[in-house]
């Protein structure tokens, strides 16, 4: 299904994801993807309940079967010299949507992101963020109305405790980016999550 693609895979600091998310790279190169595993400095340097960096990039670079680019420099080269047919940001924090929205790249993930839809591919968001429906919704409007922009089907993960949170349903990344690389989104966008076919 991606045989030869060149799929950029950028992690932010949504560290509760990883366990989720981690595993569908494999699935990506088991549809015959190269995965160009990108990680914001977040990935690198925390320890949360969730584990170390030095773990976190270990399990990555052992599911895209290559080293990350971890740095703003590495990563600028995915555009023109090196390009990608897709990058994928899953998960994309509330921090990280806030400056993509706003042009802002000051880390390897934007600048990944940059960098591709510079060249006029695809850039596909997975959204884990605990304020997009609250003062971020405006930067998630922004970015699903933004030209090479698409986003993993979303919905609300716990609507009575934390009503301004949003996640993508992650088990739809493989269909998002065969969408994405015929310049379409996904549908449905809004989901329940979890309850998607």
């Amino acid at each position: 299904m991606l045989t030869g693609k060149r799929i950029g895979f950028g992690i932010t600091a949504s560290h509760c994801t990883y366990e989720e998310v981690v595993p569908k790279i494999t699935i990506l190169r088991e549809q015959g993807a190269v995965v160009v595993p990108v990680v914001s400095h977040s990935v690198l340097v925390a320890a949360t309940r969730f584990g170390t960096g030095d773990e976190w990039v270990r399990k990555i670079e052992d599911a895209a079967g290559a080293k990350v680019i971890s740095t703003i420099a590495d990563a600028e080269p995915l555009g023109p010299k090196a390009p990608l047919d897709c990058m994928v940001i899953a998960p994309i924090t509330g921090n990280s949507i806030s400056r993509l929205a706003n042009a802002i790249t000051d880390s390897p993930v934007l600048m990944a992101a940059k960098a591709t839809m510079r060249i006029g591919r695809p850039v596909v968001l997975g959204i884990s963020t605990n304020d997009a429906l609250g003062l971020n919704g405006v930067n998630v409007m922004r970015l699903i109305n933004a030209k090479h922009i698409y986003f993993i089907p979303f919905g609300q993960d716990d609507p009575y405790k934390k009503p301004n949170s949003l996640i993508s349903d992650f088990n739809q990344i493989l269909p998002t980016i065969v969408k994405a690389l015929e310049h379409q989104q996904l549908q449905p966008l809004l989901i329940q999550h979890g309850q998607s076919d």
